[in-house]
């Protein structure tokens, strides 16, 4: 079974990672020093839940794109 996360934390992690195209990775320690700079009052386990799922959507991300290019379904990114 997954862990099941608070919809506030998926909400920001998701609203970061949509923001700051590129700037995430599959790296929990790199996602977790770029959310510590960037949110400030914010305690470790709620900082270490956003950086976990932030991780965790960039990969489910990146699993989704390499589908849709193998399947030849691949739909354009939204224009910023």
């Amino acid at each position: 079974m997954g862990s099941i996360r608070p919809s506030n934390i998926k909400r920001i992690a998701i609203e970061l990672v949509e923001k700051n195209q590129g700037t995430f990775n599959v790296n929990f320690d790199k996602n977790k020093a770029i959310l510590k700079t960037s949110l400030s009052g914010v305690s470790k386990r709620t900082l270490n839940l956003i950086a976990g799922y932030v991780t965790r959507y960039v990969l489910k991300k990146q699993s989704r794109l390499k589908k849709e290019i193998e399947e030849g379904t691949v739909v354009a990114p939204p224009a910023s």
